[in-house]
């Protein structure tokens, strides 16, 4: 009991120290533009339906928010996994690409804005599959391509890399082994190389992820968006509403944390044996 007790408590210290530390400077400062307090950016993470300065609610702007992380993510695994395990398996399909690729992963992701907008402009899935009207063309409309290529860019380099090096790093032993067993380069492939460059893989999966995150609020901030947490905290900030910015900034931590949590619960439970394997 005293195990489970400490187990409880220690991770909770740190989170109620910073708490009380808020509190206390509000109650200094008694200022609610530089610091609100904590009741204020509490009811509005307890009431995400209310509707906050004509642009929606915070339960709403955060689902518009992730719809975009996951269009523009899913798009970077769906490209970038096959990509990185092709590379990693071929060595002159690696050296073939890997210079060209190379050269754009130092660019920041907002450093693609003016370029991204030239060639989207507000252009989105809605516009893209011609849908014009109806529910389904308010919620395609939500999802610019401009947001998606600067989300998609933001988490493909981390998720690629990861499976490049899954799959080299694959230790050469096993390959031999399971050739020297009669196995064909199907059945190592499949066998031996996916399994074995999968935690790697889902790592950078992970990564990638949390980079999306990040790319978020500036993809956001890009013309033609009228909905979206970055827009909201933007929006929130020309009217001195520094509480619906903190309640932004945690709505996607939050929601970062448990996306980020559900990838730490896979690699618990199906990558458990690489613990055992060192």
């Amino acid at each position: 009991m005293r195990s489970l007790a400490t187990r409880l408590v220690i991770p909770l210290l740190v989170p109620a120290v910073f708490l009380a530390v808020w509190a206390g400077l509000a109650g200094r400062i008694d200022n609610e533009i530089i610091l609100p307090g904590l009741d204020q950016v509490a009811g509005l993470l307890l009431h995400p339906g209310q509707g906050l300065i004509s642009m929606g609610s915070l339960g709403l702007n955060v689902a518009v928010s992730l719809a975009r992380v996951l269009v523009g993510y899913a798009l970077a695994v769906l490209i970038a996994v096959p990509l990185g395990v092709a590379m990693g398996y071929h060595a002159r399909l690696n050296r073939l690409l890997s210079g060209f690729l190379g050269l754009f992963r130092p660019i920041p992701p907002l450093a693609w804005v003016p370029l991204v907008l030239a060639w989207f402009g507000v252009s989105s899935l809605a516009s893209v599959l011609g849908v014009q009207r109806g529910v389904l063309y308010q919620h395609l409309n939500n999802l610019k391509l401009s947001m998606i290529f600067i989300i998609f860019i933001g988490a493909f380099y981390p998720v690629l890399t990861s499976a490049i090096h899954g799959v080299a790093g694959v230790r050469r032993t096993l390959i031999d082994s399971a050739r020297v067993l009669g196995g064909g380069q199907w059945d190592i492939f499949w066998k031996i190389l996916l399994p074995a460059a999968a935690p790697a893989i889902v790592n950078g999966m992970r990564i990638g992820l949390g980079v999306a995150w990040m790319c978020l609020v500036s993809a956001e901030m890009l013309p033609g968006s009228l909905s979206g947490v970055g827009y909201l905290i933007t929006h929130a900030y020309t009217v001195a509403r520094t509480d619906i910015v903190i309640a932004g900034m945690i709505g996607i931590g939050v929601i970062g944390a448990l996306l980020d949590a559900v990838f730490r619960l896979v690699e618990r439970r199906k990558f458990a044996w690489q613990g055992l394997s060192r």
